[in-house]
């Protein structure tokens, strides 16, 4: 069952990327610019040098393969639109990298509760722990962010939709059911608990969107309301391509994750149960949520952009 299920992991992760390239290659105005090939080779390297149990390649390979992605991914977006994160708006790039790392961590202390998840294999200084903690939450949500770029640059979800009327009852209702769901874990019994992290994959996006959008920031709610479908769908499809790649990276790594929730266990495609992939897109909306609140907190949002790259 074990190599039927890694082998069914390896196609969709290859038919996904598949997609990826194939419409990259039909939406591109010009060549991938150079630090897309540098991360390609330096993706390769790292492939090469992981199998082969090379350190410290081995123990860091998921966020060396993450940066090279993003390399990638970045450059493609240049190569398809003419602009991209890096080349222009390099700073709030690094903001995005450097705020991903305490926002993950929220989720790292949901976990000490919920004990969902572990991670084996890791150095043993502290300090070397602590750099590849950092690093690897550091591209988390920049992963998703240009992920969401490149989809959004192939043009496919820019036809208008029926816009939704949204009321301030219905954001004060969103709010309260967010506010429950991020609640309910913390108070149940411990050994209920570990069943509920689905609340807050989505608690967040409950809570904080609303409040986004009153404040006039980037916002779902407001983009429903306008009738615009292309960054929520962009996202939604990005958390299922950044899924997929976290756990096809992860399996092989000798420093990685393993999910102990205790649902599905037998049904594993990598170190996930098959259910759980259903959680990478509304993850990807709640990084988005998350960030733009964050980022306003901090003085680095302080005027509503309306596209995936503004951010």
């Amino acid at each position: 069952m074990g190599c039927v299920m890694v082998s069914l992991g390896v196609a969709i992760t290859a038919a996904t990327v598949a997609i990826l390239v194939a419409e990259f290659l039909r939406n591109r105005k010009g060549p991938l610019p150079v630090h897309g090939w540098l991360g390609l080779l330096a993706l390769v390297c790292a492939e090469w040098l992981m199998f082969r149990g090379v350190e410290p390649v081995a123990t860091f390979f998921t966020p060396i393969a993450w940066t090279a992605y993003i390399l990638v991914a970045d450059a493609a977006v240049l190569a398809v639109q003419g602009e991209s994160r890096l080349r222009n708006a390099p700073r709030e790039f690094a903001r995005t990298a450097l705020l991903s790392v305490p926002l993950w961590l929220v989720f790292e202390a949901y976990n000490l509760r919920l004990e969902n998840w572990t991670y084996d294999g890791l150095p043993m200084n502290w300090l070397a722990s602590g750099f590849g903690y950092a690093w690897s939450y550091a591209t988390i949500t920049p992963a998703i962010f240009v992920t969401a770029d490149l989809i959004q640059s192939y043009g496919g979800f820019a036809r208008p939709a029926r816009p939704w009327k949204i009321s301030a009852a219905v954001e004060r209702w969103t709010m309260a059911l967010g506010a429950v769901l991020l609640a309910v874990p913390l108070l149940v019994p411990r050994h209920a608990a570990a069943y509920l992290f689905t609340p807050v994959w989505l608690g967040f996006i409950f809570l904080l969107d609303p409040i986004n959008r009153r404040l006039g920031l980037p916002s779902l709610l407001a983009d429903l309301e306008r009738g615009e479908r292309g960054r929520i769908n962009s996202l939604l499809l990005s958390g299922w391509v950044c899924g997929w790649l976290w756990e096809f990276w992860n399996y092989w790594a000798s420093a990685k994750w393993h999910y102990i929730f205790p649902l599905f266990q037998q049904w594993k495609i990598f170190e996930m149960p098959a259910p759980g992939y259903l959680g990478f897109p509304p993850f990807a909306l709640e990084c988005f949520v998350m960030y733009v609140f964050a980022a306003r907190l901090l003085g680095w949002l302080k005027k509503p952009q309306l596209g995936i790259r503004g951010l």
